[in-house]
């Protein structure tokens, strides 16, 4: 059975796709129809969006769902719980940036959850992983 922190990350990771992809849709009229420079601002949130928030969320889920278990409970859930958070904050303060005057200490505060996101993912994952006939 699929535990719900991965039907939760699955979820957002579909909402960022689905928002990634509205960004990339009105930064591709912009570029047609030459509405204003400042679309180009969601530039960062859209590669962010999609890059981050769809793809590592999508990959964090599946993951905590696939690894094998060598208990009957995934140890350390609440690692995860906190990474799926982590994550989002992450990207939500990078896409954030460009409109906030202080847009470089907006970014390096995403980027360091995202990256305390990754270390609590592995502490994590990390028993779970175990050389083949183990």
């Amino acid at each position: 059975m699929m535990p719900p922190v991965t039907r939760w990350a699955v979820r957002i990771a579909l909402v960022h796709l689905l928002v990634g992809f509205t960004i990339g849709a009105l930064l591709l009229m912009n570029k047609a129809l030459a509405w204003s420079p400042r679309w180009w601002l969601l530039l960062p949130a859209h590669m962010e969006l999609l890059l981050v928030g769809w793809t590592l969320l999508l990959a964090l889920g599946v993951a905590t769902w696939i690894l094998p278990r060598f208990q009957t409970a995934r140890p350390r859930i609440g690692l995860v719980w906190l990474a799926l958070v982590l994550v989002n904050a992450g990207v939500v303060a990078v896409s954030v940036a460009p409109f906030v005057e202080a847009g470089a200490t907006w970014t390096l505060l995403g980027r360091a959850a995202e990256a305390a996101a990754a270390i609590l993912y592995a502490l994590h994952a990390w028993p779970r992983v175990k050389a083949a006939g183990v």
